[in-house]
């Protein structure tokens, strides 16, 4: 029997790296990206073809190593992948692919960056389409959107709203919440908004359907 001279070195699977982002600021910062992310995958219940995150690692290393080159975006989609559970995103293990959508959900201690050095890696090493950012105290809100190699901002509709080309959806405060809106304007329910409009829609049907018999 021959025996390695080699010792055993655990390998670590490249597409199990465990996300390594600090817990977010507040209590609103939390309940901001849980809503984001709720609405888009109850919107995009039945597509498979998409990964949506919430404060996660994105390691993106060309020498695939975690111990540099990461960030956390707040949240970010990435189209056009397998809709699967993931402990973070790992750039060289998902065929090259970035993010098309990214917002940062600012705080007075990370604005700066946001504004300006995530900005930049965004626009420069990521190339991701969209990249918006909004404040959940001040309410803060911009969207860029990447044309050629530089973001530009872009422009609000007669609502306030910004226009997400990858998403194809508007995004705008409501309730001084950032909430998704359809092409057409309407709100992107929560789980427990559908919910109670499908409740109230079964009551109402219920009340005009005895009215009618009373008419009878």
């Amino acid at each position: 029997m021959v025996l390695s001279s080699q010792p055993d070195t655990p390998i670590f699977p490249p597409d199990e790296l465990l996300s390594d982002e600090p817990p977010l600021e507040t209590t609103r910062h939390l309940k901001q990206l849980i809503l984001l992310l709720t609405c888009l995958e109850r919107l995009w219940n039945d597509r498979t073809n998409f990964f949506a995150g919430g404060n996660l690692s994105i390691y993106y290393s060309i020498r695939q190593r975690k111990s540099e080159d990461v960030r956390g975006p707040d949240f970010f989609v990435v189209l056009d992948t397998e809709r699967r559970d993931r402990k973070s995103w790992v750039v060289w293990a998902e065929d090259g692919k970035y993010p098309n959508f990214i917002l940062e959900v600012l705080s007075d201690s990370t604005a700066q960056v946001d504004r300006g050095l995530k900005k930049q890696l965004y626009q420069d090493v990521f190339r991701t389409p969209d990249y918006f950012w909004f404040h959940p105290y001040t309410f803060e809100f911009k969207g860029f959107k990447l044309n050629y190699r530089h973001y530009e901002a872009i422009e609000p509709n007669d609502r306030g709203w910004l226009w997400s080309d990858e998403l194809q959806l508007f995004l705008g405060i409501l309730n001084e919440q950032l909430r998704f809106f359809t092409p057409e304007g309407a709100l992107v329910l929560t789980p427990e908004e559908a919910e109670i409009q499908e409740r109230q829609r079964a009551d109402q049907a219920e009340a005009q359907a005895a009215v009618f018999l009373r008419k009878l």
